[in-house]
C-alpha cells in the first residue's frame, strides 16, 4: 500500500537524530496501538491497545528523563500532544525505534499513523482505509520493515 515517510527522507536507524525529519530504516517491532475515542473502533485489534486521553503526550525533549516515552501533559519538558487537531493520530501504532533503552537525541515518537497528505516528521503514514484494513491483521511479535 502507498505510504508517506519523513520530510527528510529515510536514513539508517543509527543515523537518526531528533528533529531531522528522517524515517529510520530497519525492522521496527510493533509495540502497541493508541486509538482516539470517537474516531475509530477497537474491533478485531490483536496488538495491545488503549484509548488516548486528553492529557497524553510523548516526550521529544532530549533533556527529559522520560525521553521517547509516553508522558502526561502539561509537562516541564517538550512533548508531543497525542490529541491533534487533524486526524493523523486517530490511530497510532507505536514503532520500536530507540526505545530499548531510549538514547537521548536518537529520535522519538516514531509512529505508524494516518496520512496527513504531506510528509511526516519521521513516521510512516497511510490512508485511513488502508490502516483500518491492516490493523486487525497485526499481531504481537509483528514488525514493520522500512527499507
Amino acid at each position: 500500500m502507498a505510504c508517506t515517510i519523513g520530510r527528510g527522507g529515510a536514513c539508517a536507524a543509527a543515523d537518526k537524530r531528533e528533529g531531522d525529519g528522517c524515517t529510520p530504516i530497519g525492522t521496527l517491532p510493533l509495540r502497541g496501538v493508541l486509538l482516539r475515542p470517537g474516531k475509530v473502533t477497537a474491533t478485531g485489534i490483536r496488538l495491545p491497545w488503549r484509548w488516548v486521553r486528553a492529557n497524553d503526550g510523548w516526550s521529544d525533549d532530549i533533556a527529559d528523563p522520560a525521553y521517547n516515552r509516553p508522558v502526561r501533559l502539561p509537562r516541564a519538558f517538550s512533548a508531543e500532544n497525542l490529541i491533534r487537531s487533524d486526524d493523523a493520530y486517530d490511530v497510532i501504532v507505536i514503532l520500536g525505534h530507540n526505545d530499548a533503552p531510549p538514547v537521548p537525541g536518537q529520535g522519538s515518537a516514531i509512529f505508524f499513523h494516518l496520512s496527513e497528505g504531506r510528509p511526516t516528521a519521521g513516521c510512516v503514514a497511510v490512508d485511513r482505509a488502508d490502516m483500518l484494513r491492516l490493523l486487525p491483521l497485526l499481531s504481537p511479535g509483528d514488525a514493520m520493515e522500512i527499507a
